[in-house]
């Protein structure tokens, strides 16, 4: 059974996503400067995409020293 279009998130499209696609791949590489124009699109290498960690509240802010 499928969900209503009313159901879903709109923000689906926009989590994070582990594979990327050939095109997103593609950029990564320019940017690396892995990439050259002559090369095939076909058979790309694996692009590690890893999600950012928001947050961790354990760290000290500068000046705070610790108490015992």
């Amino acid at each position: 059974m499928s969900i209503d279009k009313g159901l879903k998130s709109r923000s689906a499209l926009s989590r994070h996503r582990n594979v990327l696609s050939r095109d997103e791949r593609i950029g990564v590489m320019k940017n690396e400067e892995r990439w050259s124009e002559d090369r095939s699109p076909i058979g790309l290498p694996k692009i590690a995409h890893r999600k950012a960690v928001a947050g961790g509240g354990g760290g000290k802010k500068a000046g705070e020293e610790e108490k015992k």
